[in-house]
């Protein structure tokens, strides 16, 4: 049973292109299924999400970041009486539109947009990856999703003026989205705030020493942890400290949310849709330990000395090879040459890149403008 206030399927917006029903799938499972089996989506595999290969096979890559996010998705909108298929295609496209290397790598491919007065945004970005470049159909371009994945892709972390964006005027820019996109920042939050905790402790960049000091929330389930298991190995410690972390943010946004719902007097989905605010939200004192989480991760991992030179190497390799072919736009492929004679040069040369795995634009690099490392 779905709350009142959840997207129901029957009043779904549709699609681009009309197509007939499906015997067994609902439109947002077909959604869902279409984004698993989309290029973009598998080149996710081999893209950094905070460490390179480098360091080790068991880290996370942003795929599986993405399942990650997918999952605690599912668990809360669940709690919430959301639509469970709808919030897991949200989450599993919510990353789609990153370019390599993370997010030096966005930075840098923004950066050289901004010196022909354009910009890179990877939820805009993932906006033309699912209406345009994805070419598995021959009835249209794209893969023709629902208008509430659509609306989520561009919606569900940022809020675009129809002034600035005329060309999203179509995604009701002037209301809140529904609250199964609402909840997809917040869990993409959650997944990286303690995976990352995870990956940097297990890579010897973090200490446990420093984690304790660093982040209360932490210390406090640790020393719970200390007193239920007293001998085990500090890593296994560790990980019973975080596992609670996890669990206090995910069952914090479920409670708050259904707070903040029940004291807005929230029953239908247009009542979600003209809400002054975003109703998905962290408590307070939730939301002040999630950002000490934050600023302690940027302040000791994702800026630490170890991870700089890797950063600097990524940012440079991007601005090089946007020059490259800013100044040689014949080498680029024959599709992107063709590109180019429709769209700006810039912006073609940002959406080859963008779409890049972090290995495939080494071999590029090398191939145009030297050793790379």
């Amino acid at each position: 049973m779905l709350a009142a206030h959840a997207v129901p399927l029957t009043h779904s917006r549709g699609r681009r292109f009309p197509e007939p029903p499906h015997p067994y799938r609902n439109d947002f499972q077909r959604d869902r299924d279409r984004v698993i089996h989309a290029r973009a989506f598998r080149r996710l595999e081999a893209k950094t999400q905070v460490f390179t290969r480098r360091y080790s096979d068991h880290f996370r890559n942003r795929l599986t970041h993405t399942l990650e996010v997918s999952q605690v998705s599912r668990t809360i909108a669940g709690a919430l009486a959301l639509n469970v298929d709808l919030v897991e295609a949200l989450a599993l496209v919510h990353d789609i539109g990153h370019p390599p290397f993370g997010h030096a790598g966005e930075k840098a491919l923004d950066t050289a947009m901004r010196e022909h007065g354009l910009f890179f945004d990877h939820n805009l970005h993932a906006l033309r990856i699912v209406e345009d470049f994805e070419q598995r159909y021959a009835a249209f371009r794209g893969l023709n999703l629902t208008f509430e994945v659509r609306e989520g892709i561009i919606k569900h972390s940022h809020d675009y003026s129809a002034d600035e964006h005329p060309e999203l005027a179509e995604y009701l820019l002037d209301q809140r989205p529904p609250l199964e996109a609402q909840l997809i920042d917040l869990t993409d939050e959650i997944a990286y705030n303690t995976a990352d905790l995870d990956d940097g402790y297990e890579a010897h960049l973090l200490s446990l020493e420093q984690i304790r000091e660093g982040i209360p929330a932490f210390e406090r389930f640790y020393r719970e942890v200390e007193q239920l298991y007293p001998t085990a190995p500090d890593k296994l410690k560790f990980n019973e400290s975080l596992k609670r972390v996890l669990s206090r943010f995910v069952s914090d946004l479920i409670t708050n949310t259904q707070s903040r719902v029940q004291r807005a007097k929230i029953q239908t989905l247009d009542d979600v849709r003209h809400h002054p605010d975003r109703l998905a939200a962290f408590s307070p004192e939730v939301e002040s330990e999630r950002k000490q989480s934050k600023n302690f991760l940027y302040e000791n991992l994702y800026y630490s000395p170890s991870l700089a030179e890797e950063k600097e190497d990524a940012e440079r390799i991007v601005k090089e090879l946007f020059t490259f072919w800013m100044a040689n736009p014949k080498t680029l492929p024959t599709n992107y040459q063709e590109k180019a004679k429709q769209d700006s040069l810039p912006r073609v040369i940002c959406d080859y890149i963008a779409g890049m795995t972090d290995n495939f634009i080494f071999e590029q690099y090398e191939k145009h403008c030297g050793t790379a490392r």
